[in-house]
């Protein structure tokens, strides 16, 4: 295979440098995609629109990252926003915005609909009451007696001395975020006790420690907001809802899913990325181990794995059974006449009879569950590590590499970020190449077109993905152990440009088929897609061979393998080849599915 052949087209349109991995904006600031359900599925659509409405909708952002200046200034104007709507304190607004969630609509329309019963509920009193005007008071407290000027009371005006009020606010602050909802100390008395007092009564310490659990009610109450999931990261991402996809990326680099918080997990469901994490997680897979691999012994129960050797099975201490491993019959009872230590005539003609078909049908299914299982899995974890590495290269890569490659081939750092750019390409395809074998074990068995349809579309996304891989791994690294022409190193930047930009494009409709769920791959197409998929593996010389993962493992079963031999010529009309990368398509579709060149 030509490599040059087939980035022939690709090189003249892989000029400009596309920021975004997807129409929705990976990896920086999460730019709304332009969703059309008419264009979902695999019938890949033209992305060069003339309506200049589109690319102002795939630049909107559909969140934002917070750092903690960030998370109080919004607090901040949120509460001035209700204490000047309401004409109220600012602390009694943030008793307000504290008790509905800091939704300031629900506090608004709470407020206007019924405002004596949320003062009730909240603990405002609509008056405040002032202290007895005595030269001495009370603690109710302490119950000592102390001047009127070192007393100090909240709006109900039940009065306590300052050291009682500096003790209660800093017990109820070291005991947690319930100091939020800080109510006055008499206990027949439901008057809330806010900022104010905190600010002017607690320690430098307890007022810090306050403002942190207020921050984090902020956005772990607010259903607009939550915290990155990355270990150690302090920063939060505010979302738009029913604004598209849930990916997004913080600042700290990590993407995950907004939805659920798991790690960005496109173009599976937030439902199946539960259930996949859980199978992986749970006991079911030892207990179809054990059945598909061991027999119980007959005596005491314990499961036991026979691995090679005879049939005469000896069971552990303390039982020390010993039983045929056929039959499960006492050894006492076998011998020569039932056919030695390597058959068991017993055994032989039970099974003809029927006596053992209940219990080779369930080890062959749990024989079979574990091997589908197993196949889906090391393919997934494969891709994780992959991308593991991946990303370890990029950070070797933008630390040390970038920098002698500059100075090798005399070319400035920001002329080399289309070999970032193709790294950053294989880090989000392996993550999206990943999920799709959860995608594959959860697609229904019955559904033949689509499983075939969807394994060919995997292993032409693997292949594709491997060569963008292969380029910029392998064919990197000639250009940073010598110098060389600068024609060469300008032909490989074009190679390379083109690879990651096709690449990007098909990922970005096989996410769109995928999530679409192949709905035009139904049962009245069935034929039809099965034609297409077979079709499609046969369609070109100059498409990508058959190869192995980054993990060493061949594409079989989940992923089915691209190779492709033979002419377009003769094939089925309802499908063309693309002339730049060699694609087959369906014949409804003006442009590649994989490239976007017009036919």
């Amino acid at each position: 295979m030509d490599p040059e052949e087939d980035m022939h087209d690709a090189r003249g349109e892989s000029s400009q440098e596309e920021e975004d991995f997807y129409s929705e904006g990976y990896p920086s600031d999460g730019e709304d995609e332009d969703d059309d359900g008419d264009d979902a599925g695999y019938d890949f659509v033209d992305n060069d629109s003339d309506d200049p409405s589109t690319d102002v909708r795939r630049l909107q952002q559909n969140y934002t990252t917070l750092n903690e200046e960030n998370i109080s200034q919004r607090q901040a104007d949120d509460i001035n926003r209700v204490s000047t709507v309401l004409s109220i304190k600012r602390w009694e607004a943030c008793v307000l915005l504290r008790h509905y969630n800091w939704s300031v609509s629900k506090v608004h329309d709470e407020w206007f609909a019924d405002e004596e019963n949320v003062r009730k509920t909240v603990g405002l009193l609509e008056k405040h009451i002032e202290m007895p005007n005595k030269r001495e008071l009370t603690c109710g407290i302490c119950f000592e007696n102390y001047p009127r000027d070192t007393m100090k009371a909240s709006p109900c005006g039940h009065p306590f001395c300052f050291s009682c009020w500096r003790g209660y606010i800093s017990t109820s602050i070291n005991d947690g975020p319930g100091c939020l909802m800080l109510r006055c100390p008499d206990p027949t008395c439901r008057a809330a006790v806010g900022l104010d007092m905190v600010d002017s009564m607690a320690s430098r310490e307890d007022r810090e420690k306050y403002a942190r659990y207020l921050r984090r009610s902020y956005v772990e109450d607010n259903r607009k907001t939550k915290w990155c999931p990355a270990p150690g990261c302090e920063y939060a991402v505010e979302f738009v809802m029913g604004s598209g996809s849930y990916d997004v990326c913080c600042k700290c680099s990590y993407s995950f899913c907004w939805n659920c918080t798991e790690e960005a997990h496109r173009p599976v469901d937030c439902g199946t990325v539960a259930r996949w994490i859980l199978k992986n997680s749970a006991e079911s897979e030892n207990m179809n181990w054990i059945l598909a691999n061991s027999k119980p012994c007959p005596k005491c129960k314990r499961p036991i794995e026979k691995n090679q050797g005879c049939m005469h099975i000896t069971c552990t201490p303390p039982c020390k059974f010993e039983f045929c491993w056929l039959c499960l019959g006492p050894w006492t009872e076998h011998g020569e006449r039932t056919g030695g230590f390597y058959a068991c005539n017993r055994y032989e003609s039970a099974k003809q009879e029927g006596a053992y078909d209940e219990s080779e049908r369930r080890r062959e299914m749990a024989k079979n569950s574990l091997e589908r299982y197993t196949h889906y899995y090391e393919r997934w974890a494969a891709n994780q590590s992959s991308r593991q590495k991946a990303l370890t290269d990029l950070q070797a890569l933008q630390n040390e590499k970038l920098e002698k490659l500059s100075d090798r081939q005399s070319q400035p750092e920001s002329q080399l970020k289309f070999i970032t750019d193709a790294w950053l390409q294989i880090v989000e395809c392996r993550r999206v190449l990943k999920w799709t074998y959860a995608y594959g074990f959860y697609l229904h068995e019955n559904e033949h077109a689509k499983r075939q349809f969807f394994e060919y579309l995997q292993g032409e996304a693997e292949s594709g993905l491997e060569r963008l891989h292969q380029c910029a791994e392998k064919e990197l690294q000639v250009y940073l152990e010598a110098e060389t022409p600068l024609k060469d190193f300008n032909d490989f930047r074009t190679k390379l440009a083109g690879l990651t930009s096709v690449t990007r494009n098909y990922f970005e409709n096989l996410v769109r088929a995928l999530e679409s769920g192949l709905n035009d791959v139904g049962p009245s197409n069935s034929q039809a897609g099965s034609n297409q998929a077979a079709c499609s593996k046969s369609s070109s010389s100059k498409s990508l061979a058959p190869g192995k993962s980054k993990s060493g493992k061949s594409r079989t079963g989940g992923a089915a393998t691209s190779s492709r031999s033979g002419s377009s010529r003769g094939m089925d009309d309802s499908i063309w080849t693309c002339d730049s990368c060699t694609c087959t398509n369906p014949k409804s579709n003006s442009h590649c599915q994989a490239c976007d060149r017009h036919r």
